[in-house]
């Protein structure tokens, strides 16, 4: 079957550091624009970062820029977010998601379930 599915996640405390893992199978990412999203109770979803195909080109959200670092290994078929410098805000649940057309608006292809990031002291 066709999945994305995301590892990494776990408690860490304030100041410290995850890495996240988008591994995909039943297709290969060397061809999808990855994203990396998160979603915390009672706040809208938010684009963290942006890989292209070549990892040429990346975009990361203001609140995260220069703490994070996203990067991809398409012989791994997979994506890595770096998250340094933890903070509280940064608690959510962060998923990966997958997207052919480099049209502006176009939806996501494929969807990871989500891994769960707490920074808490």
């Amino acid at each position: 079957q066709v999945q994305l599915v995301e590892s990494g996640g776990g408690l860490v405390q304030p100041g410290g550091s995850l890495r996240l893992s988008c591994a995909a199978s039943g297709f290969s990412l060397s061809i999808y624009t990855i994203h990396w999203y998160r979603q915390a109770p009672g706040k809208e979803r938010e684009l963290v970062a942006r890989i292209s195909t070549s990892g040429v080109s990346v975009y990361y959200a203001s609140s995260v820029k220069g703490r994070f670092t996203i990067s991809r290994d398409n012989a791994r078929n997979t994506v890595y977010l770096q998250m340094n410098s933890l903070k509280p805000e940064d608690t959510a649940v962060y998923l990966c998601a997958a997207r052919r057309s480099i049209t502006p608006g176009a939806p996501i292809d494929y969807w990871g379930q989500g891994t769960q990031v707490t920074v808490s002291s």
